[in-house]
């Protein structure tokens, strides 16, 4: 799984004209799920995230999490995250799972997220979807597994 993170004061995601998600401090999570994943990447990833320390102290260092801050995630499935651009001028995505286990694993690595107390906003799987962010710094973060 791959996943790109910001950290924002707020975000939303609108899907036909309706806003299906939004959220004020936290991070904005760009997913994308890989054909050999599983549920142990998202575990992992869900795991990292919400202890990743990104958000900044009293003496503005980042050294805040997002249970510390309270903040919430605005998590949107992205499988042209695993896009490879390295050949010729289209995108190739046979290392993008199919959408059966794309679904799964977003929905679980959400689920796992939830788990933990954290306020999780989402798109719509699959949808034609516009994200809009006022991101934090700018603070930006990939996280692989």
């Amino acid at each position: 799984m791959r996943l790109l993170i910001q950290r924002v004061s707020s975000a939303s995601v609108t899907v036909q004209g309706s806003v299906v998600g939004e959220i004020n401090r936290g991070l904005l999570i760009l997913v994308g799920v890989g054909r050999e994943d599983s549920e142990a990447e998202a575990a992992w990833l869900a795991d990292k995230v919400a202890n990743l320390r990104v958000f900044n102290d009293e003496n503005g260092k980042m050294n805040r999490s997002l249970i510390d801050v309270g903040g919430s995630i605005l998590s949107v499935s992205q499988f042209t995250l695993y896009g490879d651009c390295r050949k010729g001028r289209r995108p190739a995505f046979t290392d993008a799972a199919e959408p059966g286990l794309g679904k799964q694993l977003y929905e679980r690595f959400n689920e796992l997220l939830c788990e933990k107390e954290i306020i999780v906003e989402t798109g719509v799987f699959a949808a034609d979807m516009k994200v809009s962010l006022v991101n934090d710094g700018p603070v930006t973060f990939w996280l692989e597994r």
